[in-house]
């Protein structure tokens, strides 16, 4: 691969350290924001909602225009809204009357960032001239994971050393990532996702395809399973399990997105190596049985391990889904990629709300609302069986 997209390569890399940021900041805050703004713990669930249903409705749109403003365009001003949402983090709570409706506003707009680079980052990779592209994409979605580490340990370092309450500067030092990567993606070179004397399918044209709604369900399932227990850890740990904060986010939600980016870069060291179909079959399967471990252990250390596994487990749901995507429908082009992402989005919001929503018809046991959870992984075994069924018999044709 020529050097010049090495650094379209690394920009991408970046953009999905910008989007672990969006979605696991706030996360450590819940309880800060309970307690500072005597919020409620069902508004503090809209928050992830709001943020994933945003992104969803930003990956629906994005169908629409990104090839018609361009990639970089779009790109770009992805990670302005990002930075925007961040430094609104900052300021809105206090600045309006109502602390909620400040966090809300500043989530709504770093989501439309979030949702941009959702749909942006992937197809990018994918257009690079690369060997191995599902290496490449596990890869790529590794840096969401330890992007996910960096904030968790950053974070709770910061808040040792300068306290809690101080976390409104460390938002604004976490919106330096994405201004500076916004001029990266002014320079970098990005190239067509659609060969020369093709053209992407239509929206129309996916809705038609089997595959593609076998692939959406995948990816609703991908994005369920992974948030469903991400979103909830570092409340989980604190809450459920009676640890203090600093462990809760450490064994929680950091132990949790390591053991993800592991999973997705032993795929991107090996993955020429390893069928997909098996390894995504396998990783369900141990991502059911660590939903059960976390939910059913009578022990708070073995529930903490279960959060760990469950990093494991979903580490290539999602790239793997994509993959599999760009491989069964090779001229899905930017709707295609754009409608996986709202797919996934789906699951993001959805998973966490569920699993929140199945806590409060248990009198907020979180352990509850995770075992119901396990719904996820199961199903997303059987997309994978199914996409493989369809796939023998396009072969077979």
């Amino acid at each position: 691969m020529k050097n010049n997209y090495q650094k379209t390569v690394y920009a991408c890399f970046v953009g999905y350290i910008v989007q672990a940021i969006i979605n696991n900041f706030v996360p450590l805050l819940f309880i800060t924001f309970e307690k500072s703004y005597h919020i409620p713990m069902s508004q503090i669930t809209m928050l992830i909602t709001f943020n994933f249903g945003i992104q969803l409705f930003v990956d629906f749109l994005s169908a629409k225009f990104v090839d018609k403003i361009g990639y970089r365009i779009s790109v770009v001003l992805a990670h302005v809204f990002s930075a925007t949402g961040l430094i609104c983090l900052a300021i809105l709570p206090d600045l309006l009357p109502n602390a909620f409706t400040g966090l809300l506003i500043a989530v709504v707009i770093y989501a439309i960032g979030g949702g941009l680079i959702e749909v942006l980052i992937s197809p990018i990779v994918e257009s690079c001239p690369t060997d191995h592209k599902e290496k490449t994409m596990s890869l790529l979605h590794s840096f969401y994971c330890w992007g996910h580490v960096g904030v968790v340990l950053i974070s709770t370092i910061f808040f040792k050393i300068a306290g809690i309450e101080n976390w409104k500067i460390l938002a604004v030092i976490w919106a330096l990532v994405p201004i500076m990567n916004s001029i990266a993606f002014i320079k970098v070179p990005i190239a067509s996702l659609i060969a020369d004397g093709e053209t992407g399918m239509r929206i129309r044209d996916l809705f038609k395809n089997k595959l593609f709604w076998i692939l959406m369900l995948m990816m609703v399932c991908a994005g369920a399973s992974e948030q469903g227990v991400s979103q909830w850890a570092s409340t989980f740990a604190e809450k459920g399990l009676g640890v203090n904060k600093a462990i809760g986010d450490l064994a929680g939600p950091m132990s949790f997105a390591i053991l993800m980016g592991t999973s997705r870069a032993f795929y991107g060291k090996f993955g020429d190596k390893i069928d997909l179909d098996k390894f995504m079959v396998g990783s369900s399967i141990l991502c059911i049985l660590s939903y059960l471990c976390i939910s059913l252990s009578p022990s708070p250390l073995l529930s903490l391990i279960g959060c760990s596994i469950c990093g494991l487990s979903v580490g290539i749901m999602w790239p793997g889904s994509f993959s599999k995507a760009a491989k069964s429908l090779k001229t899905g082009g930017t709707a295609l990629f754009a409608l996986l992402a709202l797919a996934g989005d789906v699951g993001c919001g959805g998973g966490p709300t569920f699993v929140g929503f199945i806590s409060g018809l248990a009198s907020d046991d979180l352990k509850k609302g995770i075992l119901a959870g396990t719904i996820f992984p199961v199903l997303l075994i059987l997309g994978i069986l199914l996409l493989k069924n369809e796939n023998n018999k396009t072969k077979e044709s």
